[in-house]
């Protein structure tokens, strides 16, 4: 069999990479520091109703830097071997929230991903209590979206198990 010139490589419809996002809590999320990109893991809830991402975080150089440029860069994979893979690439731009408007959007992600991974790992995430002391412990967190302008992905192997084909 003759492999094509990308290795197998395929790009995902803009649906797949939606589904990719939702399905998942961890990615990793890139930002500009003083002209250097930064890259970082946070967990994250795909909100499909706005098509936006949202996180919070504790004040610090992260915060600050997308406060100052706000376009940034997320990325989301599902690695199940070399051969089998699902990679998603989003592009938005940072609006921190504030007042009611963060509480509402702080508690629909904690409930989204607490639903996220209780679909994920089959049961009752038991992060959330750990994950609900330490907001009251630093405070109130700074609370962000990302709102979604583009998204592409990839993948290579055989997704039709999961409906991808």
């Amino acid at each position: 069999m003759i492999e094509d010139r990308n290795g197998g490589i395929k790009n995902l419809k803009e649906l797949e990479c939606l589904r990719l996002l939702s399905e998942n809590y961890v990615g990793r999320l890139a930002f500009i520091v003083s002209k250097n990109p930064y890259i970082t893991p946070i967990t994250y809830f795909y909100d499909a109703e706005e098509n936006s991402i949202l996180s919070y975080s504790a004040p610090g150089y992260k915060i600050e830097a997308m406060r100052k440029y706000q376009s940034i860069a997320f990325q989301v994979d599902d690695v199940q071997s070399i051969q089998e893979w699902r990679s998603v690439l989003v592009h938005g731009k940072f609006e921190q929230l504030g007042g009611s408007t963060a509480k509402k959007y702080l508690h629909r992600f904690s409930e989204g991903v607490q639903h996220t991974i209780a679909e994920k790992d089959n049961g009752t995430p038991k992060f959330i209590q750990d994950f609900s002391s330490r907001l009251q412990q630093r405070g109130i967190p700074i609370v962000y979206r990302i709102r979604i302008t583009d998204v592409v992905g990839k993948y290579r192997g055989d997704f039709s198990v999961n409906g991808l084909q």
